[in-house]
């Protein structure tokens, strides 16, 4: 049996979860979240935990499980703590900065880069080489950090761009380190 998906979900004392069939409602201090859940799994409450249990081994039940706990919990703690993706710039005259609700960005390009922050998603900019984004679906905080990252990934050769807290960047020699032959 999945090891994740047998783990019970703890709600906190301030979360209300309402289960409605395969719909799941989770609302908390941060805001609100829902979603619809294969009608191959049940979702039951007891106490203070929610469990997420399979009636037969089957490929698609198994493959369900841990998938179905981990969202649920994804959702608990998004409403409870939110989530956050850092991302810091490296280069000469590459910077950052916030300007209203925008994300006004110079990375080199001819132009600005601007990117507005939406309902669910918040930008943050505590220096002129790092960004925060945060929000509580982890999906939705996830995918606006990877749209950002992409107005400038990381190149392999002097490192400038975007990138994320800690991530490592295969760097490349060049042309100075050929050997003549």
């Amino acid at each position: 049996m999945s090891r994740i998906g047998r783990k019970p979900i703890s709600v906190p004392a301030d979360v209300e979860v309402k289960i409605e069939g395969q719909r799941v409602s989770v609302k908390g201090p941060k805001g609100e979240l829902s979603g619809t859940f294969s009608p191959l799994l049940t979702i039951d409450r007891e106490g203070a935990e929610l469990l997420v249990s399979r009636p037969s081994d089957d490929k698609e039940c198994r493959s369900m499980h841990g998938l179905t706990r981990t969202l649920i919990n994804n959702m608990v703690v998004g409403v409870t703590d939110g989530f956050t993706k850092e991302l810091e710039i490296q280069g000469v005259g590459y910077r950052a900065q916030k300007q209203g609700t925008n994300l006004v960005m110079n990375l080199g390009f001819s132009h600005q880069v601007i990117i507005s922050e939406t309902d669910a998603i918040k930008i943050d900019v505590p220096a002129p080489n790092r960004i925060v984004v945060s929000g509580i679906d982890k999906q939705k905080v996830g995918q606006f950090a990877a749209e950002i990252r992409m107005k400038r990934p990381p190149e392999p050769y002097k490192g400038k761009g975007i990138r994320y807290v800690g991530e490592y960047v295969i760097r490349k020699e060049g042309k100075a380190g050929r050997v003549a032959g």
